[in-house]
């Protein structure tokens, strides 16, 4: 049997797979313009062209905009923003925007984390390190607990956004693997990592229900560039996820 991978944090040791244990999130699905999409994945990538925004309408894409708080694992407590395009399979043609819709609806699409503003040095650096997420430091003020979530990030003296979302229907609780395939672009180096969600419960989900404010920032200016719905596709939210995190490999 093949030892375990490990890597050097800070001078901490950090052995994969990466265990989370307890983390709350929520999440606002949005439309984009597909060409705006392609241009932001392009500017980060050695290879342009890799990585294909999913279309889930001629023209759309879907854009992720995702709060996260990592309240037990194995990188320590800390909050974290993401700025998430949904991406089709790079070794596939590209698929229909039907097909794209099914995905969508299983849960089962590919994502591209274009953005990952955090609140900690240590997961800045794990991150980074790891899987080549492109983690930076931010100021969060987040409300995983009321009955509307409420997020707001600031970084550099400027705000990068603020977004609330309101409670949705309750769905049944799941402990059956499900296996999310998340790229990361960083340093020109293209990479996918096997994102293993291992249980989730209370979560509650809708149609619509965002309300989303952009600041000067620029991640915020990025973000106007995308051409955003104005109202959110759907939106979630999540009180308890455990999950793990495996070694990357380059694409």
């Amino acid at each position: 049997m093949t030892a375990p991978s490990s890597h050097d944090i800070l001078g901490t040791t950090v052995t994969m797979p990466v265990e989370i244990r307890h983390a709350q999130c929520f999440v606002a699905g949005f439309t984009a313009d597909a060409a705006a999409v392609q241009r932001a994945i392009d500017s980060e990538s050695a290879r342009p062209g890799t990585l294909r925004p999913l279309r889930i309408r001629p023209g759309r894409a879907m854009c992720m905009l995702v709060f996260v708080d990592y309240v037990d694992g194995d990188l320590g407590p800390y909050n974290e923003f993401g700025v998430c395009f949904l991406v089709d399979d790079p070794s596939q043609p590209p698929t229909s925007p039907l097909r794209a819709l099914r995905s969508l609806a299983k849960g089962d699409a590919r994502a591209l984390v274009h953005r990952l503003p955090v609140d900690g040095d240590f997961t800045l650096a794990a991150g980074r390190g790891i899987w080549g997420f492109p983690k930076t430091l931010a100021e969060f003020d987040v409300d995983h607990t009321s009955s509307v979530r409420h997020g707001r990030l600031e970084a550099d003296g400027a705000l990068i956004a603020d977004l609330r979302i309101k409670p949705g229907i309750k769905v049944p609780d799941t402990t059956a693997d499900t296996v999310l395939h998340a790229y990361s672009q960083l340093d020109g180096v293209t990479r996918l990592t096997p994102w293993r969600l291992t249980s989730v419960s209370g979560t509650r989900t809708r149609l619509g229900g965002a309300s989303l404010t952009l600041g000067d920032h620029p991640i915020a200016t990025e973000l106007r560039s995308l051409r955003l719905g104005r109202h959110a596709l759907m939106t979630s939210s999540v009180e308890k996820i455990t999950m793990r995190f495996e070694d990357p490999t380059v694409v």
